[in-house]
C-alpha cells in the first residue's frame, strides 16, 4: 500500500513527520477514503478492501439514484431543502445522514443486522391502547397527553411503530439519556 502510486505521496507525508490527522485531511481533500490510512501499509490495498468490497454497489455519493442530492449539497443547498426533494421524489430523507463514502447495500446490512428484539412498538402490550386510540382517530395530542397522564413518554409516539421500542431506545444511546439530575423544583440554584 505503501509503494502505490496512488497513495504513495500521503505515506511520505508520514514519513516527514506530518500528523495523521494531517495526512487524513489531505487524502478527504483529494477526493479519496481517509479509512487508507488506517490499514496495513505493507499489503496491497486490493488485499485488505477485498473483503469489504463485495459488489455492494458505488458509494451512495455515486450511486446513479442518490447522485444528483449529493450534487445538490455540493451546489451549497441546506441539507433540508435536499431532504425535502428527496422526500417529494418519494425517497427516504434519511438516506443523507448515511455515509456518502460507503454504498447504500453494505450500510442498510448494518442497519438489518442489528437486532430488533421484542414486539412492534404498536403490538407492545404496554403501549397498544395508545395506538387504538390514534387509529379511532384521536389528535396527536390528546393520545400523548393520555400516555403524560399514565406516566409514560409522550415522545414514545414519534418512534416507529414498526420496530420494537426496544430497538429504538438502544439507538438513542449515543444521545443525551434521562434526565438524571435534581428536579427543578428542588434544585438549590434556583
Amino acid at each position: 500500500l505503501k509503494e502505490d502510486p496512488e497513495y504513495v505521496k500521503y505515506f511520505k507525508m508520514l514519513s516527514v513527520g506530518l500528523p495523521m490527522g494531517a495526512v487524513k485531511n489531505a487524502l478527504q481533500r483529494d477526493g479519496k477514503d481517509p479509512g487508507i490510512m488506517d490499514l496495513n501499509p505493507e499489503k496491497s490495498l486490493k488485499s485488505q478492501t477485498k473483503e469489504e468490497d463485495n459488489s455492494d454497489g458505488p458509494p451512495l455519493k455515486e450511486d446513479p439514484e442518490y447522485e444528483k442530492y449529493f450534487k445538490m449539497l455540493k451546489m451549497g443547498l441546506p441539507m433540508g431543502a435536499v431532504q425535502n426533494a428527496l422526500q417529494r421524489d418519494g425517497k427516504d430523507p434519511s438516506i443523507m445522514d448515511l455515509d456518502p463514502e460507503k454504498s447504500l447495500k453494505s450500510q442498510l446490512k448494518k442497519e438489518e443486522e442489528e437486532e430488533d428484539t421484542g414486539p412492534p412498538l404498536k403490538d407492545d402490550p404496554e403501549y397498544t391502547k395508545y395506538f387504538k386510540m390514534l387509529k379511532m382517530g384521536l389528535p396527536m395530542g390528546a393520545v400523548q397527553n393520555a400516555l403524560q397522564r399514565d406516566g409514560k413518554d409522550p415522545s414514545i409516539m414519534d418512534l416507529d411503530p414498526e420496530k420494537s421500542l426496544k430497538s429504538q431506545l438502544n439507538k438513542d444511546d449515543d444521545e443525551p439519556g434521562e434526565d438524571m439530575g435534581v428536579p427543578l423544583k428542588d434544585d438549590p440554584e434556583y
